[in-house]
This record gives C-alpha cells, structure tokens and sequence, in this order.
C-alpha cells in the first residue's frame, strides 16, 4: 500500500507559479510510476503530467506543456509539480497519482494510489 498526500495548492493570479508536493509514504515510492491528474468543476478528470517508473522520461498534457515540470525526489519519497504562468483554466483540484504501469501514463484507471487533492484557483 502506498499513502499519498497533496499539499501546496491555494490561490494565484494569472502569470503567477505554485509548486504542489505529493509526499508518499508506505511501499517504496521509487518503484511506481506518478502522475498528476486535475479535475475542475462539472468537468472530467484529466491528466496533467506524469513521471515515468525509471524516471527518466516524462509525459505532459499539451495544454500545460511547457509550463510545468513534474520531477520527483526518490530519497524524500516526493513528487513535485512545478506551475509556472498559470491560467485561470488551470483552476482545478490536482491529484497525484501512483502506480506499476509501464505505459498508458495519461489513463487514470490504470493507477492505483490515489491522493485526496489540493485546490488551485487561478485568478484572472
């Protein structure tokens, strides 16, 4: 089992940054592959960005190409998300996700460790 935890989020005006934190604990967190996943009200859930299990490639959604970066930090059992010129329709609650897939990284039924989320609100 795997225990993940979101933290970071909260309110910013448009062109400004955030860095959520998924911390994990249980099972070595080095061993899944992590991906982050937003969801916005009366919307899906979609995927944002995700970190392979060697940790060598990542995989980001178009829309926040070149915005974010999704990194992970093995020895703090961590995963980031760096949010950079952030728009209003990045308003959303974000979850981090773990699990063993080895590739399909945008599919969120293929995870299987959910955190419970962290709001960002974008201003405009």
């Amino acid at each position: 089992q795997v225990q993940l935890v979101e933290s970071g989020g909260g309110l910013v005006q448009a062109g400004g940054s955030l860095r959520l934190s998924c911390a994990a604990s249980g099972r070595t967190f080095s061993r899944y592959a992590v991906g982050w996943f937003r969801q916005a009200p009366g919307k899906e859930r979609e995927f944002v960005a995700a970190r392979t299990l060697s940790g060598i490639s990542t995989v980001y959604a178009d829309s926040v190409k070149g915005r974010f970066t999704i990194s992970r930090d093995n020895a703090k059992n961590t995963v980031y998300l760096q949010m950079n010129s952030l728009k209003p329709e990045d308003t959303a609650v974000y979850y981090c996700a773990a699990g063993s897939l080895l590739g399909g990284y945008d599919r969120g039924p293929l995870y299987d460790y959910w955190g419970q989320g962290t709001q960002v609100t974008v201003s405009s």
